[in-house]
C-alpha cells in the first residue's frame, strides 16, 4: 500500500475526519459550534502568546496547525467544502483594492461613508 500524499488537502481532511470519528465528536459535543468557537478563540490566544512573548517559530507553527485542524473540523461539522470556500474567498480578495491604514496594508471591502 502506498503512503498517503501529505501535500493533498483531501488527505489532510480525511485525517481530520478520522480524528472526529475516532473520538465520536458528532455524538459527544465535539462538533457543537459554540464549543468549537471557544476552542478556536483559545488557539488564537495561544498564537498571540507565541508572537507577543517571542516564542520559537516551531511553537507558533504548532498553534497555527491546531487552528487549521479546528477550521477543517468545523467544515466537517457544518458539512461545507472548505477548499471551495477558500477559492471563492480568494477570488473575492484578489479583486479588492488595498489601502494603507495606520501604516499597514489592508485589503477589505471598504465602504464609502
Amino acid at each position: 500500500m502506498s503512503s498517503p500524499n501529505k501535500d493533498s488537502y483531501e488527505t489532510m481532511l480525511a485525517v481530520v475526519q478520522a480524528f472526529h470519528d475516532k473520538h465520536d465528536f458528532k455524538n459527544t459535543g465535539g462538533e457543537e459550534m459554540t464549543y468549537r468557537i471557544a476552542l478556536m478563540a483559545e488557539e488564537l490566544g495561544e498564537i498571540s502568546e507565541c508572537v507577543t512573548k517571542g516564542k520559537p517559530v516551531a511553537e507558533l507553527a504548532e498553534e497555527v496547525a491546531d487552528l487549521m485542524i479546528l477550521l477543517m473540523g468545523t467544515a466537517i461539522a457544518q458539512d461545507f467544502d472548505l477548499k471551495q470556500a477558500f477559492w471563492d474567498k480568494m477570488d473575492k480578495l484578489q479583486a479588492r483594492e488595498s489601502r494603507m491604514i495606520d501604516g499597514r496594508i489592508r485589503v477589505s471591502e471598504f465602504r464609502n461613508s
